[in-house]
């Protein structure tokens, strides 16, 4: 394996698109897309021109956004998942997002594509200056829970999150 973060790149749109597709129009936690989300040619270059815009900090941010970066986990020319890494915490980030949000495809999971998607995060969020970072996942995900505790997480607490769209969600602090 040759797991790697990349940019969004639309030299992967094949292995992109089948990703995005896995997911059935569900939300992709660390894509950058809403939903829908669609795996077609347009919703790929949509993609690219947000990804730079947001991780460019020499300009500002839309409203109710903060500047990030977005990565897709790579597996060679495979994408397996996506990360996004964000650089600070606006109140909303802080109550339920956290700076790092990841997603593996489901085809993928279960082997060490979040646990090695995560680290690669955390070691950009080193480069970037930051001192911890938070990191969120449903109460009912023992998958993702026991992946950021492996990383060092330490859970803060687990918060009503039903407003948001999930039951209760695990919030945690991973120290840089």
């Amino acid at each position: 394996m040759t797991i790697a973060l990349t940019r969004p790149t639309a030299d992967l749109f094949e292995s992109w698109s089948a990703a995005v597709t896995e997911f059935g129009g569900m939300h992709i936690d660390g894509s950058g897309m809403t939903i829908p989300s669609s795996g077609d040619r347009a919703t790929l270059d949509e993609l690219i021109t947000w990804a730079e815009r947001v991780a460019d900090t020499t300009i500002p941010v839309p409203e109710g956004h903060v500047h990030m970066d977005l990565y897709w986990i790579t597996d060679g020319d495979e994408v397996v998942g996506f990360v996004s890494l964000r650089h600070e915490l606006d109140d909303w980030l802080r109550q339920f997002g956290g700076n790092i949000g990841s997603s593996v495809r489901p085809t993928r999971r279960r082997q060490g594509y979040a646990r090695t998607g995560l680290a690669l995060a955390l070691d950009r969020a080193r480069e970037l200056g930051l001192e911890r970072v938070m990191v969120s996942c449903d109460d009912e995900n023992p998958g993702s829970y026991r992946t950021i505790e492996g990383a060092g997480g330490v859970l803060e607490n687990i918060v009503d999150a039903t407003t948001q769209g999930h039951p209760r969600l695990r919030r945690y602090w991973i120290e840089l």
